[in-house]
């Protein structure tokens, strides 16, 4: 049975039902519960974990503001035989706790032997657009999908957070997973029971011919509003959401572009080294026959996030900027000197 719920929904509604399939399933980090219980209303930054510990009294944990220590608790735990979720809140506080993702978590397996496990999941806000400012509206996946021995997750639906969620937990690898704070109250049709969405297969949101869209994140929402403004002008786009970026589904993406012989990458993060860079670089590596016109990226710039709505509004690439790559490379009108 399926009903509509918002994305944080999802996300709560996959760690609960994971939780009871899963003893060994734990879950902390800051305002996990709100304050130790003294308040039971936060449950991370806007709520999705917080009724968890009336269920789970002793598997649920808030800790202090330590990263480093509660993200090296949970690569240690999930060592020894638990599968721990640590949620450290804003994904721009990973620099706080990266030794213990790069050096640890990513690298345990391969460093022992394949005898040791690391089946942790690190969940994360991440994006801009509701002013938190340059220290807490990155885009930071591109860093943790550089790091060999991480699997890193983007979900931009509900019914995706929930899958990819369920899977991330049972997933015998460190996974890093990225929630966008504007997708939180997004709505979609999402099933009851629990499922998983396998690692590795993206999705065609929608299908055409002309040129694929490759969207992240919350730019999936823009490359299809952008779509849609140009089917009224006969262009006929392919979107495809990646929904995870290591690893990355690149066999779809290859054969989107093969039918359309275009490439736009939308991607919310800055352009350097960025996901859209390295999307764009293996298509143009491993697919240039196929394509009849010029890569396309659409990114933020390569600047901190303004904390002026005004700029930060520019800052956020819209569904319009899409549409524009679209046509620039169609040749419909030039590139921008």
């Amino acid at each position: 049975m399926t009903r509509s719920i918002s994305y944080m929904e999802a996300i709560g509604e996959a760690l609960a039902q994971e939780m009871r399939r899963d003893p060994t399933v734990v879950a902390f980090g800051e305002d996990s519960i709100g304050g130790m219980g003294a308040s039971g209303k936060l449950g991370n930054a806007w709520g999705p974990t917080k009724e968890l510990h009336r269920e789970f009294p002793d598997r649920v944990l808030d800790t202090p503001i330590t990263e480093a220590a509660f993200v090296g608790a949970a690569v240690g735990a999930a060592a020894t035989g638990l599968r721990p979720v640590a949620d450290i809140l804003f994904t721009d506080f990973i620099g706080v706790c990266f030794d213990q993702i790069l050096n640890q978590a990513a690298k345990l397996r391969f460093m022992l032997g394949g005898t040791v496990s690391v089946p942790m999941v690190v969940r994360t806000l991440w994006g801009a657009g509701m002013r938190r400012g340059a220290h807490h509206s990155q885009a930071l996946y591109p860093l943790v999908t550089h790091v060999p021995g991480l699997k890193v997750v983007v979900p931009a639906t509900p019914f995706d957070a929930k899958g990819l969620m369920a899977q991330a937990i049972r997933d015998p690898d460190p996974v890093i997973f990225f929630e966008h704070k504007m997708l939180y109250w997004t709505r979609g049709e999402v099933p009851e029971e629990p499922y998983t969405v396998p690692f590795g297969q993206a999705a065609v949101v929608r299908e055409g011919a002309d040129c694929t869209i490759v969207a992240i994140g919350a730019m999936v929402q823009r490359a299809l509003q952008a779509a849609e403004s140009l089917a009224a002008a006969g262009i006929d786009c392919e979107v495809v959401d990646p929904r995870t970026l290591s690893p990355l589904d690149e066999g779809t993406i290859y054969r989107s572009v093969e039918k359309t012989g275009h490439l736009v990458v939308a991607d919310e993060s800055n352009p350097r080294c960025g996901a859209a860079a390295d999307i764009a670089a293996l298509v143009a590596q491993n697919r240039w026959a196929a394509l009849r016109g010029p890569v396309r990226m659409v990114t933020a710039p390569h600047a901190p996030t303004a904390y002026s709505p005004l700029l930060e509004d520019l800052y956020v690439p819209d569904a319009e900027a899409v549409a524009a790559a679209v046509r620039q490379t169609l040749g419909a009108v030039p590139a921008a000197g």
